[in-house]
């Protein structure tokens, strides 16, 4: 009777570890492994944002020493740096639509007014063959490729995560076992950016 009993307690133990190597390789930890995917492409996102933020300072002091009375695009630049510098992330800002949309608008101002700047400078030859603003130059163009790089492995990241919270078996896991996962926020594009520009020759 006592080898039957350590029989069936040896069985249940059995059964129970069997049971978390299947759930283990049916994906059971794609919910927070894909969260964290998640997490670092964001961090990566801030970098590269964070990166082109500080070269601005001496683009607009290298532009100035130029173009100075191009004032009111110099100032664009710098007020819309400031509102991005000033601007606090919240800690729920990829749950949070309001915050992130305002997040990305911040930026897409920055971009907006750096682009203008760099229009601006066209009209100054001997800006554009100034060294310090060539490399400036450089490196905020490689720093949109890296933004844009950085966002797309973000979307990719969240497109992977929001999949397994809505579909079946990441659903189910997520019901039973990480109920506290939300869904996050995903870059877009403005209205504007989705119009076809006309061509007038």
């Amino acid at each position: 009777m006592q080898e039957l009993r350590r029989y069936l307690v040896n069985a249940r133990w059995l059964a129970v570890v069997g049971a978390l190597l299947l759930l283990s390789g049916c994906g059971i930890n794609n919910i927070p492994a894909d969260k964290q995917q998640v997490n670092a492409a964001w961090s990566q996102v801030l970098n590269e944002y964070q990166r082109r933020t500080d070269l601005i300072p001496n683009l607009v002091a290298t532009v100035k020493g130029y173009a100075a009375h191009e004032a009111s695009v110099l100032e664009a630049v710098t007020d819309a740096r400031a509102k991005v510098t000033q601007t606090r992330i919240p800690s729920d800002i990829l749950t949070n639509p309001k915050e992130f949309h305002a997040f990305e608008r911040n930026q897409a101002t920055l971009g907006g007014a750096l682009s203008r700047l760099m229009v601006v400078t066209e009209n100054y030859p001997n800006l554009k063959a100034d060294q310090n603003f060539l490399v400036l130059q450089a490196q905020l163009e490689g720093t949109e490729n890296r933004i844009a790089v950085a966002r797309r492995d973000y979307i990719l990241a969240v497109q992977q995560y929001d999949t397994e919270l809505t579909t079946i078996p990441g659903r189910w896991y997520h019901s039973l076992f990480y109920s506290n996962y939300k869904p996050v926020q995903n870059f877009t594009i403005s209205q504007q950016a989705q119009q076809v520009p006309k061509v007038k020759f």
